[in-house]
């Protein structure tokens, strides 16, 4: 396993879409390594692959520690309600937006093996799912966010 450079806002690999994984091998699972350990050393709950230099659909969830979800080829198939949250991203260092997500959402894709399972994310689970789906596309949070700021900012005016 290797740590990979994050591209960051600004890169135009992170606004292009992605191409399907033809076959899940064991050089697609060297990379699904590489960004796992990429995304665990940068603090990061999500991580997709243009933010590491791949235009390949995949993507890495761990909305709770060690709760790990390998998603390639995802296909949305289903959401419901709405939710609305802060949000930030690896590619955006040191700003959060306020941005709507489904409340819920069903997903087929295949996993770290290859095989089609179908997933279903609700509440935070929705967030990242979505938020590292639309990294596929080539959309980052901040197409769609409100309030895109620096928190930090946030914390000085309080102690103003």
């Amino acid at each position: 396993m290797a740590l990979r450079n994050i591209f960051v806002e600004g890169e135009p690999i992170l606004n292009k879409k992605c191409k399907k994984v033809a076959a899940v091998d064991d050089r697609i699972r060297e990379q699904l390594d590489d960004m796992l350990e990429t995304m665990k050393d940068s603090e990061g709950v999500g991580i997709a692959a243009p933010q590491v230099g791949l235009l390949k659909r995949m993507c890495i969830l761990e909305p709770e520690p060690d709760k790990i979800y390998y998603l390639i080829n995802p296909e949305i198939v289903g959401t419901m309600g709405e939710q609305e949250g802060y949000e930030g991203c690896l590619s955006v260092p040191g700003l959060i937006g306020k941005v709507k997500r489904p409340l819920s959402m069903k997903v087929n894709a295949l996993d770290y093996d290859g095989v089609m399972k179908q997933y279903t994310f609700k509440d935070f689970e929705a967030v990242v799912a979505s938020h590292e789906i639309d990294h596929l596309d080539g959309i980052l949070y901040t197409q769609k966010a409100e309030d895109v700021h620096d928190p930090a900012l946030d914390e000085k005016q309080k102690e103003e």
